[in-house]
């Protein structure tokens, strides 16, 4: 008879309580001798639309920074457009994905730069994208980020209206235009007041 525990499958790298990723998919931030496939930089200043940082925290619930985390991003282009092929790279600069850990910037803090979105083409306002991975999460959480220069296109866009009102300040990011450029703030609170929201994908 065969051992029944032989088919059982074992976890998944997003199921496992880490972290490893540092050396793994951002070994360049932490200085290990490998090439990081993707990285913070997701646009080049060729790449058409305003050029952005975002940048913030993960905190936990009692609103200490984290810093192994890792956040993932993903977004369109200024026109409201997704990247598909690499031609499409290669063209504008811009590559639409990007990664990046909390543990090696002042602060536990992350920054991204990239280009700020546009309004996509069914009717969603401006909009990021993320993943968070960290050290006790055994499933990856997903968010979104909106855009509080964006408030008509927010109120239309649907994903934001299936939150509750009291709790969509959560997904907006908080712009200023400081000397070396337009920054757009975004914490992402795992637990505690104020939680972000996170959906179920």
């Amino acid at each position: 008879m065969s051992d029944p525990l032989a088919a059982t499958p074992g976890q998944t790298p997003s199921q496992t309580v880490g972290p490893y990723f540092a050396y793994g998919l951002v070994p360049t931030q932490y200085g290990y001798p490998f090439r990081s496939l993707f990285g913070a930089e997701l646009a080049e200043p060729r790449t058409p639309g305003l050029p952005i940082v975002l940048t913030g925290r993960v905190l936990d619930a009692n609103g200490a920074p984290i810093g192994d985390a890792m956040l993932e991003i993903q977004h369109a282009d200024a026109q409201g457009r997704h990247v598909r092929t690499r031609a499409e790279v290669a063209e504008t600069g811009f590559r639409g994905f990007g990664r990046v850990g909390t543990g090696t910037l002042p602060g536990s803090t992350y920054a991204f730069r990239t280009i700020k979105p546009g309004a996509t083409p069914d009717g969603q306002a401006p909009h990021i994208d993320m993943i968070v991975s960290m050290r006790g999460l055994l499933v990856h959480a997903f968010t979104r980020i909106y855009f509080d220069d964006e408030a008509p296109a927010n109120a239309a866009d649907p994903v934001l209206a299936s939150v509750p009102a009291e709790r969509r300040d959560t997904l907006i990011a908080r712009r200023a235009d400081l000397p070396g450029g337009t920054v757009y703030r975004f914490d992402i609170r795992m637990q505690g007041e104020g939680e972000t929201v996170f959906f179920d994908v």
